[in-house]
């Protein structure tokens, strides 16, 4: 069944051809792109993901035209997800791409942005009994610098990482910087427990900004919780007493087990009873 696509300021089918072989969006992964969640007629964290989407979007100078706000997106995406029948669950990809033009000479800076919804099962909003299986992917490293935190339409470090735990059949596949340690994982931000210490990759380590990690450090230090946003080790890793992994579409996933090391979900799962479940 075919469904709509919403691209600067127009309705298509989404089997339309949007981009030619000018784009610097595809010439050079130009752009930026944010994965959301509406939920209910609601676009879940929806002011984390706009405060990400601008940031970058100043960082990569492009130049927004007046009406391109944070209100013009939120509502062109569940105007876009009721047309769709989406309104209900759904995961919404949005992009937003230069035009046409060479390395030095882009025709203009303008943002042009294609917005895409898709429906989730209801299970996506469900505790796992089954945890999650993880590796270490270590051809590709993560740069630690200043486009590190964005979701940049060049996400080729995160591509073959996710490859490889297709390759190995694992669930994610984590991440190293360029310092060999720790930034989070091919579609998700990474918590380690440790005793009473929740811990996560802190933004200079080069993870993305993701907007469950944000939720949640901030409600877990309001429970008055232990949280260190701080380097992550692979021997920190392999001695957790739990991990678990946070993106905008599934909330939280346990790990059951990191390479050859069996993990449990106890104090994960209080977590995601008091934060996550709330949030569906």
């Amino acid at each position: 069944m075919s469904h709509l696509l919403f691209h600067d300021g127009q309705y298509y089918r989404d089997d339309k051809l949007l981009a030619g072989a000018g784009s610097r969006g595809l010439r050079y992964g130009d752009g930026l792109f944010e994965t959301m969640k509406v939920n209910n007629d609601s676009i879940q964290l929806g002011a984390f993901h706009m405060d990400r989407l601008f940031a970058g979007l100043e960082l990569l100078e492009f130049d927004l035209p007046h009406y391109f706000t944070a209100d013009y997106v939120l509502d062109r995406i569940l105007q876009l997800a009721h047309r769709n029948g989406h309104a209900k669950l759904s995961r919404v990809r949005l992009m937003v791409f230069r035009g046409n033009g060479g390395l030095y000479d882009p025709e203009s800076n303008f943002p042009h942005h294609v917005i895409q919804t898709q429906p989730l099962p209801e299970a996506n909003h469900r505790w796992t009994e089954h945890g999650l299986t993880i590796g270490i992917h270590r051809k590709a490293i993560k740069s630690m610098d200043a486009l590190a935190n964005c979701k940049t339409n060049n996400y080729l470090v995160y591509v073959m990482a996710a490859l490889e735990a297709r390759h190995m059949k694992w669930n994610d596949a984590l991440v190293l910087n360029h310092a060999g340690r720790i930034c989070d994982a091919s579609i998700a931000n990474l918590f380690i427990v440790s005793g009473d210490n929740i811990i996560t990759p802190s933004l200079a380590e080069g993870p993305v900004a993701g907007t469950m990690r944000r939720y949640l450090v901030d409600e877990l230090k309001k429970q008055g919780r232990a949280v260190k946003e701080q380097e992550v080790t692979e021997e920190m890793l392999f001695a957790a007493d739990e991990i678990f992994l946070t993106n905008a579409s599934y909330g939280l996933r346990w790990v059951a087990r990191a390479g050859e090391k069996k993990m449990s979900s106890n104090f994960t799962r209080e977590i995601y009873e008091s934060l996550i479940r709330p949030l569906f």
